[in-house]
């Protein structure tokens, strides 16, 4: 009979939610894989304990995988990115600024290649923020270096002459890397990236504090005075955060401790700044430091309005270049400025320093709006504490391939976004009863 026919089943159709867990899944590995390729950890691997040679075709092919996960990761969301850029003016600025600097650049072809690398090094940074709201992306940060720091502690512990420095600094672990401070400063991010993911997915908390703690035993490991105490910033910081988001008494309390603390900063700074060097194990010149900026200074007078071009004065070896003189006057050859500000004004001339500096001020100022608004204050003050810190000895502003640019421009561009709204919970049944007792 036709009435006792089973009814026709509807076509069995996937959820929607497993469908975007698999596209989430994926979007996940390969930022995974992008910020890992751009923490240079391979590097020493691939050329050996000879320096840096950061311009041979071979390390420039390998960036290639990771410009390959941005234009994925730009295929699977391309209008949230282009919304999440067109909310950065200055950034835009910036760019404009490196792409112009070629018309004037010593060398317009590397300073071409070099532009080129830094807008997907960039791109990789406005990504993580249009995709991930602030749990994903410092879950992304703390997964990817926690890998780096499993690793290094496997060379330095089963290979010690590869993870471990044998002649400068004999003993002191450097991991992956070349030398200790890299190790350092790589592994303050991570523990600092991995105390925000616990913080901010307390589901797996268990799994990001030890790896925290990790991260921290190979600060100690690397023996590098200037990344313990850029870690001890960022913690001080997540207290900071952490007091701030207790309520409205928290907020007075922090606000006050904040303030007080940047006076005393200060006061050490201005006073007594032979005595923290002598315990740092510095010498006044910052190790060669003093000499390398007094040099940049000189070749900066020479062309102090437009600059020598994005990324055209290190690698520029000719006997009568910028790079010569900085040698001369240095006496030894140093790597690159060893300063952000510096670095921006001797490659993109005033242009470049002032956008760089909006930048940087609008990125500070909105961290410091969040702390008594967003929950993205447990990864983003703490990393603006470092990076800023950082940037005083290190050239790590408006660098092509690198992560830690990488991370400043995922953060200011997160911070210039709209938080998530708060998640809605079940609706609550009402605590009358009806007079019937139903």
């Amino acid at each position: 009979m036709s009435w006792a026919r089973e009814a026709p089943r509807p076509p069995v159709r996937r959820p929607a939610a497993q469908r975007i867990t698999a596209v989430g899944a994926l979007a996940f590995a390969a930022a995974v894989v992008m910020v890992i390729i751009y923490t240079q950890c391979w590097l020493m691997a691939l050329q050996g304990d000879k320096g840096e040679v950061t311009d041979s075709a071979l390390v420039r092919a390998m960036f290639f995988p990771a410009y390959g996960c941005s234009v994925l990761l730009l295929a699977l969301s391309p209008g949230e990115v282009l919304k999440t850029f067109l909310r950065q003016p200055l950034l835009i600025l910036i760019l404009w600024v490196v792409g112009a600097s070629v018309l004037w650049s010593i060398s317009p072809d590397q300073t071409f290649r070099r532009a080129i690398a830094l807008m997907f090094t960039t791109l990789g940074g406005v990504i993580l923020a249009a995709r991930w709201r602030w749990a994903g992306l410092a879950e992304i940060m703390a997964t990817a270096i926690g890998v780096t720091a499993v690793l290094s502690l496997i060379v330095c512990v089963a290979v010690p002459s590869f993870g471990r420095m044998q002649t400068l600094f004999p003993g002191a672990w450097r991991g992956l890397w070349l030398e200790k401070n890299a190790l350092g400063n790589m592994m303050t991010i991570g523990c600092l990236s991995c105390a925000a993911a616990a913080l901010l997915e307390p589901r797996r908390a268990r799994l990001w504090w030890p790896t925290a703690g990790l991260c921290l035993v190979l600060v100690l490991a690397s023996t590098s005075k200037t990344s313990l105490v850029s870690c001890l910033l960022g913690c001080c910081g997540l207290v900071l955060v952490w007091i701030m988001r207790r309520g409205p008494a928290g907020r007075v309390i922090g606000t006050y401790g904040a303030l007080i603390g940047l006076l005393l900063v200060g006061f050490v700074a201005l006073v007594a700044s032979n005595v923290v060097l002598a315990a740092l194990g510095k010498d006044a010149t910052l190790t060669g430091r003093t000499q390398i900026w007094a040099a940049v200074m000189r070749r900066i007078q020479d062309r102090p309005w437009l600059g020598y071009g994005y990324g055209a004065v290190w690698d520029n070896t000719s006997p009568w270049s910028p790079l010569a003189w900085i040698i001369k006057q240095a006496g030894f050859r140093p790597a690159h400025s060893h300063n952000s500000w510096l670095q921006q004004w001797l490659d993109l001339g005033v242009p470049g320093l002032i956008a760089w500096a909006l930048y940087f001020i609008e990125a500070c100022t909105r961290a410091i709006v969040s702390l008594y608004r967003s929950p993205g204050a447990y990864l983003a003050v703490p990393f603006l504490l470092v990076y800023a810190m950082t940037s005083l000895t290190e050239s790590i502003a408006v660098i092509f391939n690198d992560c830690r640019w990488l991370f400043f421009v995922a953060i200011a561009a997160r911070l210039a976004l709209p938080d998530e709204p708060a998640p809605a919970g079940p609706a609550r049944r009402p605590l009358r009863r009806s007079v019937s007792g139903a």
